[in-house]
């Protein structure tokens, strides 16, 4: 739980404006990046590194966790990126909010270009994780978290235009449910 509220707090926080700017999408790539490997170094020997469903689902289908510890850790990310959007929205003055960081289509992205960037781009970020937690791959030398963290900051470089770039479909909930913004939220929820 800790996790996602962790990454949905720090990352959907870059996405308020708060000098009459917009956002600065290498801020925005680069926090989530960094909050996600913060968090996978923290956390990886309690859970394994699952913090975003579409890694854990994955990991259900390749038999790597089982259905119960599964399903809880699902459950635990959801939980956790509406307490991140819920803690963000209350220290967030409501005329800065904005959708607070809800993930929303580019007006020239139609439904199906959004959920293609957000599968590829998930795929990238769900392989990056399976290639870097490998115990049985002894040519990695690196930080798997760093490793993880710019694979997110990479997908999030690339999506960001398209989609506000989800890649983690509890960080996607959370400030959705608190701001009420539904509107093609099947897209980021791959």
């Amino acid at each position: 739980t800790s996790s996602s509220t962790a990454i949905t707090l720090l990352g959907c926080g870059t996405w308020i404006s708060w000098q009459g700017q917009g956002p600065d999408v290498v801020r925005v790539a680069l926090t989530f990046g960094l909050a996600v490997a913060t968090v996978v170094w923290i956390f990886s020997h309690i859970s394994g590194g699952h913090v975003n469903p579409a890694v854990t689902i994955a990991a259900l289908f390749t038999r790597r966790v089982s259905i119960i510890r599964g399903i809880l850790y699902i459950v635990a990310q959801v939980v956790g990126g509406i307490v991140g959007a819920g803690i963000l929205y209350g220290l967030t003055p409501s005329v800065k909010q904005g959708n607070l960081g809800s993930n929303v289509l580019n007006v020239n992205v139609s439904a199906a270009q959004g959920f293609g960037v957000e599968l590829i781009v998930t795929f990238v970020y769900v392989l990056a994780v399976f290639s870097s937690l490998d115990d049985k791959r002894t040519d990695l030398r690196g930080s798997s978290p760093l490793t993880i963290g710019l694979a997110v900051v990479v997908c999030h470089l690339f999506a960001i235009p398209y989609t506000g770039a989800s890649l983690n479909p509890a960080r996607s909930f959370g400030p959705a449910l608190i701001m009420d913004v539904w509107e093609n939220h099947w897209v980021s929820t791959e």
